[in-house]
């Protein structure tokens, strides 16, 4: 089975439109989503903070039981001092920039082979898992081989996107690339617009796949089906 680990920035978003409010409660959704069977928590910190915190980070590093993986920007000193300090199980390496709405793009891992290598470097000495976002290209999977990762998340918006249009044709770069990464022993996530549409036809086709981080689409499904309900749609999803 895959794994599923919930995101859930997008709780932290609706707690911050109160201000300094703390409702609703993140560590209390954190850990009944854990209880409700998902595999683990995904936070994807920004710069300037507008869902989860770094506090969030520090404060949800000692109550989860089950994998804890930090997104991010390593551009961000920040950002590489929060990771080091919490050590989670996994460190997700996104390419933002400051302000962006949401992740729209994997890393260039050959362009930016020398600062990943560094990078990743530091992460691993720690004994953290590192996985680098990327696009859905061979030639990115094996860059990532090279500056060290241990996985690579499929950056997925395409295949969301052209799911209902022709799905076996928004799967093939997928597949083709996922081959790839494990020719090469890299292990795979995938994460970005995956919802409960087309979360199994995904899965059913992308062999090895380790983790698949959902959040926005979840959230916005437990609004009408309750949290508990809808974490148990997805993990059925992924058998």
């Amino acid at each position: 089975m895959t794994n599923l680990s919930v995101n859930i920035n997008k709780i932290a978003t609706l707690r911050n439109a109160r201000g300094e409010g703390a409702v609703p409660n993140l560590l209390n959704f954190a850990t009944n989503i854990e209880k409700y069977g998902a595999q683990g928590i995904t936070v994807h910190p920004r710069p300037d903070e507008r869902h989860i915190t770094y506090q969030d980070v520090l404060d949800l590093k000692p109550i989860l039981k089950t994998e804890f993986n930090i997104e991010g920007n390593p551009s961000e000193q920040k950002f590489i001092d929060l990771v080091l300090k919490v050590v989670p199980e996994q460190v997700t390496l996104v390419p933002d920039v400051e302000g962006q709405l949401t992740s729209n793009h994997g890393w260039d891992t050959i362009k930016n082979k020398e600062f990943l290598t560094k990078t990743i470097a530091l992460f691993k000495e720690k004994g953290i898992r590192v996985s680098v976002f990327v696009d859905a290209k061979p030639e990115m999977v094996i860059g990532a081989k090279e500056c060290g990762s241990d996985r690579v998340e499929l950056y997925t918006e395409s295949y969301a996107a052209n799911y209902n249009i022709d799905k076996e044709k928004a799967i093939t770069p997928f597949i083709l690339t996922a081959e790839k990464a494990l020719e090469i022993g890299l292990e795979i996530n995938a994460g970005h617009d995956l919802d409960l549409n087309n979360l199994r036809y995904f899965n059913q086709k992308i062999k090895g796949l380790k983790e698949v981080s959902i959040g926005h689409a979840l959230v916005a499904d437990a609004l009408h089906f309750g949290m508990e309900n809808t974490v148990q749609l997805y993990l059925r999803e992924l058998l």
